[in-house]
């Protein structure tokens, strides 16, 4: 077993490598938009040291899914809620299918 180095993080999905100014450029939107979908609680950025929000690429992605919504029209905290149903459709989606995979599969020619 080999040590985890600090690169090892970048290829973390929920590590917090954005701070909001470069989180925003990345998703094209403004720092304001960060704070309202995170006082509408659709994500909740860590805090460097310095107190500085801090997003993850996961988190990003999130964002970036209710900033289409909000540009389609939707108000923001509907927007929020949305991308909240559609993650936890996504999820619940991905459990089913590896309970399908997991459970034995029954023969029908011999009844069980």
């Amino acid at each position: 077993m080999t040590a985890e180095t600090p690169l090892d993080r970048l290829d973390d999905d929920d590590y917090p490598a954005y701070a909001m100014g470069r989180a925003a450029e990345l998703i094209g939107t403004t720092p304001a938009f960060l704070r309202a979908i995170g006082k509408a609680r659709l994500i909740t950025p860590l805090r460097s040291e310095g107190g500085h929000r801090r997003y993850s690429r996961y988190q990003l992605r999130i964002a970036a899914r209710a900033r289409e919504l909000v540009d389609q029209g939707t108000p923001v905290e509907a927007a929020c809620r949305i991308v909240i149903l559609e993650d936890q459709l996504e999820e619940a989606q991905r459990i089913n299918e590896e309970l399908r995979n997991a459970a034995p599969r029954s023969d029908c020619r011999t009844g069980g």
